[in-house]
């Protein structure tokens, strides 16, 4: 029996997490891209799995110590009050609050990033896609934002320099947002290079100038359109990740620049994901070993979300 080439990492907690009623960053994304893979017959090409749950050490690669406890211990505090009557959620900024099954939502995105390098560190698996909430890339060293709570593509960037001493691994990211998280996880450390796109001047206002060298941030202006994100892509990235040579790709893959999606005012389609996606590969096959782990951050209209996931998908296991 020949083993599908593209895993799909995912598993029941990550649906359990929930912010409220009407907000964004809900558990009927991960319903809207389970049925788009089944009904276009995607998901019988992919190998599954389930998510574990990640180590507190290995989200310490990424995290304070006393950020992993505290969010912890808030968990506690969630689940203790619901069971005295008391409210079910535990607001942490504006737009972010956790209930009693967060926590263990969290170490299972941050769970799959870490199987899924597994995977394909041992070439079980060539690339995969974990389709987990909550997403990561906000979530900086020693606090939660932005709907994240632990960083996933940069904790599974550490471990896989950490674990499998790879001397280079590059992070992608093309959420509308700028991955401000692993910006600050990462910045500095040369054995990673980030290389991201997002709309500018937008939240979390920042990414307008390189904090470090192995930072590539490309801010954009609202409303530009996909094939000039693909032009800025072909002039600015590739450039950059081929003289950087990665062993390995992560990407932080948030389809809120869609421009099907209020979240954002970019202009981007199912097609310009899939070209990324393919320009990714094509730097994966050259110096990466073909291994690439893509985790899923924003998109909230769940058309847009699922189509985009479903292209995304369709390159990396060549459907």
């Amino acid at each position: 029996m020949t083993v599908s080439k593209t895993g799909l990492f995912t598993h029941r907690d990550c649906w359990k997490h929930e912010m409220g009623p009407g907000h964004p960053e809900c558990p009927a994304r991960l319903d809207a891209i389970e049925d788009r893979l089944l009904v276009t017959g995607v998901a019988d090409a992919l190998e599954r799995y389930e998510a574990p749950l990640a180590s507190l050490s290995d989200i310490e690669l990424a995290h304070d110590r006393m950020y992993v406890a505290s969010v912890r211990g808030m968990s506690d505090r969630v689940a203790e009050e619901q069971l005295a009557g008391g409210p079910s959620y535990q607001q942490i900024d504006t737009d972010t609050s956790m209930n009693a099954h967060t926590w263990n939502a969290a170490l299972r995105s941050a769970g799959a990033a870490i199987a899924a390098t597994d995977a394909v560190m041992s070439g079980e698996l060539e690339n995969a896609f974990c389709s987990v909430r909550p997403p990561g890339h906000h979530a900086t060293r020693d606090k939660a934002m932005g709907f994240c709570f632990f960083n996933n593509v940069a904790i599974g960037a550490k471990y896989v320099l950490d674990r499998y001493h790879l001397k280079r691994v590059a992070v992608v990211d093309f959420d509308v947002h700028h991955g401000n998280g692993t910006e600050d996880i990462l910045a500095g450390d040369e054995r990673t290079l980030m290389v991201s796109i997002f709309q500018h001047p937008f939240y979390p206002y920042s990414g307008d100038h390189n904090p470090a060298s192995n930072m590539v941030n490309v801010p954009v202006p609202a409303y530009t359109k996909g094939m000039d994100i693909r032009e800025i892509v072909e002039m600015m990235w590739i450039p950059r990740l081929e003289a950087f040579k990665p062993e390995m790709i992560f990407v932080s893959a948030g389809f809120d620049a869609h421009r099907e999606d209020d979240m954002g005012q970019l202009g981007m389609t199912e097609q310009d994901y899939a070209w990324i996606t393919q320009r990714i590969k094509d730097v994966a096959r050259r110096f990466s070993n073909n291994r690439i782990v893509s985790c899923l951050e924003g998109g909230y209209m769940m058309g847009p979300l699922s189509r985009s996931v479903e292209a995304h998908i369709r390159v990396l296991a060549d459907l």
